[in-house]
């Protein structure tokens, strides 16, 4: 029994590990944008915020979501990029 429950232990672990990537690349039209999630997720410690309530999960970002999401919320508190340049990269 004491494996078994190290087992699990060890994968929920790596998994956890593993999507929670440091660093998001996320492909657009516009260019690529670079996410750094490890520099966010230290900065605001409130993984609900992004993810919103429960387990938090992989995001699905559309433009509109992204904008509202991301770009609002460095409008809101005045920091971070704002501009279409200062996020895609071609």
């Amino acid at each position: 029994m004491k494996k078994i429950v190290a087992a699990a232990m060890l994968v929920a672990i790596a998994a956890s590990a593993a999507f929670a990537a440091d660093v998001v690349t996320l492909k657009t039209k516009m260019g690529d944008v670079t996410f750094n999630h490890k520099k966010h997720q230290d900065n605001l410690k409130d993984c609900k915020i992004c993810h919103g309530e429960g387990t938090p999960a992989k995001l699905t970002l559309g433009k509109d979501k992204a904008h509202t999401l991301c770009k609002g919320c460095h409008t809101e508190k005045k920091q971070g990029p704002t501009g279409c340049k200062d996020c895609h990269k071609k």
